[in-house]
């Protein structure tokens, strides 16, 4: 019974372990305007150094505390003047302490933070990613280049820079494989079905590969804005048999418009004809008069009109 016990708890003891760590979340840091610290450093440096000119025309002890002064003041503004930290628009500082996150600073302008902390610039701008072109199978197996910009910004600096390595190259990597990804799971062309391919549905496709990547990346603190593919095509070593493809089924639906309008045209000219009493067909000149039609308005070339000047029997 002891034995399962600890059995038990050296099981909870392993799952405990590989439970994952929970992100760091972005909070706004603590700081305050940088241009008061700054003058007030100035001033300093300017007192330190009348003091140690000071120093230079005394002699004995007073010299020695002024000197002394000077250097304290010097060591003092040095390490005041450490905290200050420009802050760019569009451009983001995370601040650590001892390994520690306190916090990012978002707003522009000259702050000052703990002098002992250390700032790490993040970019917040909107960026673009082109993912190199890839050659992948589509769903019907047949090899497909496509390529694909991806428009994205960091949202949360904290987890871009705690919760993974290198955030860019993480985002650029996220994106290739979700191009892949979305390239395999559907054809290039439905070819009549309906279904949801490349090549016909871009626009759900797109929308499809943003929210991939979105849930892809958004454990780097990374929103997606928009993705559009920028290339795709069938591989070259079968481009020629596709397009002879695509070619034959273009003409195959122009001949079945043609004849469904020659079929059409056809039979509202017997309609007409038998409607006004304008002549009188047995069903043989009916399937004559039928197959001439057919042949004149299916025809790619021009046809050469023959002039009966006989019965319409002879």
């Amino acid at each position: 019974m002891a034995a399962q016990v600890l059995a038990a708890e050296g099981s909870e003891g392993k799952e405990g372990d590989q439970t994952p760590r929970q992100p760091v979340n972005e909070y706004p840091a603590r700081f305050i305007s940088g241009l008061g610290i700054a003058v007030i450093g100035i001033v300093l440096i300017a007192c330190g150094v009348v003091l140690v000119v000071v120093a230079s025309h005394q002699t004995g002890a007073l010299q020695g505390a002024l000197i002394a002064i000077g250097v304290v003041i010097f060591v003092v503004v040095a390490v005041a003047l450490r905290g200050l930290v420009p802050v760019v628009p569009g451009r983001a500082r995370v601040v650590q302490l001892f390994g520690q996150y306190r916090g990012t600073i978002r707003d522009a302008g000259l702050k000052w933070v703990n002098p002992f902390t250390e700032r790490i610039e993040v970019s917040t701008r909107i960026r673009n990613l082109e993912s190199a072109q890839a050659k992948v199978n589509d769903a019907d197996g047949n090899p497909i280049e496509i390529a694909a910009v991806v428009v994205w910004e960091v949202r949360d600096t904290a987890n871009a820079i705690y919760s993974v390595d290198d955030y860019a190259k993480f985002v650029a990597i996220q994106a290739e494989t979700a191009v892949r990804h979305i390239a395999s799971s559907y054809p290039y062309d439905s070819r009549g079905s309906g279904a949801l391919s490349l090549r016909d549905n871009a626009d759900e496709i797109t929308s499809r590969l943003s929210a991939e990547l979105t849930d892809r990346v958004k454990s780097a603190g990374v929103h997606v804005i928009e993705t559009r593919l920028t290339r795709l095509s069938y591989a070259p070593e079968i481009a020629q048999a596709m397009l002879r493809q695509q070619q034959a089924s273009a003409v195959v639906g122009a001949r079945q418009r043609i004849v469904e309008g020659a079929v059409g045209m056809v039979k509202l000219a017997l309609d007409r004809l038998e409607d006004e009493g304008v002549v009188e067909l047995d069903e043989e000149r009916k399937a004559a008069m039928v197959s001439n039609l057919l042949v004149v308005l299916c025809s790619e070339q021009a046809t050469q009109q023959v002039v009966n000047t006989g019965s319409l029997y002879s």
